[in-house]
């Protein structure tokens, strides 16, 4: 049985920068571990070659990829952040939505009086919800 599942996300050459992002985000968040390829590894130097991090009490990992894809994040995978106060939701909205796009914008959906669904400007999806 596996010890652990643990969301990975790839990168292609900004992981570290979302990463730090990302912990920014929340108050319950650090970076765990931090792994930079060297000279003579497949990775740019001093890209992340793996890093976990947490965010509000789960872990992630992430990675720059040293191989190029034709793929990248797809909305079909989501973070979904429940936020406490509505001044939690807003100031997390206007900093994700940042340089990224508001896939369903702040409003009432019916299924819930403030939701928000939103590419960050790494690729990254996230669904807000004010609980």
């Amino acid at each position: 049985m596996a010890h652990h599942v643990t969301p990975h996300l790839m990168f292609d050459g900004t992981a570290e920068q979302a990463m730090r992002f990302y912990v920014s985000l929340f108050d319950d968040a650090d970076i765990i571990h931090l792994e930079r390829y060297g000279p003579d590894e497949p990775g740019a130097e001093g890209s992340v070659k793996l890093a976990e991090f947490a965010l509000a009490g789960r872990r992630y990992l992430c990675i720059d990829s040293p191989v190029k894809h034709e793929f990248s994040f797809t909305p079909s995978l989501s973070l979904f952040v429940e936020c406490d106060s509505r001044d939690e939701f807003e100031a997390l909205f206007e900093r994700l939505v940042k340089g990224g796009e508001a896939l369903m914008p702040p409003d009432d959906y019916g299924f819930s009086e403030r939701f928000a669904w939103i590419n960050d400007r790494f690729g990254v999806s996230w669904q807000l919800n004010l609980a």
